[in-house]
């Protein structure tokens, strides 16, 4: 059974970083590229950054390009989201979702964790 479980999440002052994780099991980690997701309070899901299986190729959205890094640790089959300089309109539930392939293709996944929340506020 495909599990993904993020965590990390929590309230963050203006400024600040936070670091997600998400614990991949049930499948090969190191054979699919993942990607994370995010809601805002009562909006769509915005996807934010993707990275392929290796973990050499990485691609970001321009409200978190240069704020965020996306990495993964294929032996520990974990996915990160570092993010920094965090702002208020960063708050929303995170998810972390797997494609069906080693490359990132569109927004088509197969897979999504629960979510994880994070809020910036002073």
């Amino acid at each position: 059974e495909v599990q993904l479980v993020e965590s990390g999440g929590g309230l963050v002052q203006p400024g600040g970083s936070l670091r997600l994780s998400c614990a991949a099991s049930g499948f090969t980690f190191s054979s699919y590229a993942m990607s994370w997701v995010r809601q805002a309070p009562g909006k769509g899901l915005e996807w934010v950054s993707a990275i392929n299986s290796g973990g050499g190729s990485t691609s970001y959205a321009d409200s978190v390009k240069g704020r965020f890094t996306i990495s993964r640790d294929n032996a520990k089959n974990t996915l990160y989201l570092q993010m920094n300089s965090l702002k208020p309109e960063d708050t929303a539930v995170y998810y972390c979702a797997k494609y069906p392939s080693s490359w990132p293709q569109g927004y088509e996944y197969d897979y999504w964790g629960q979510g994880t929340q994070v809020t910036v506020s002073s």
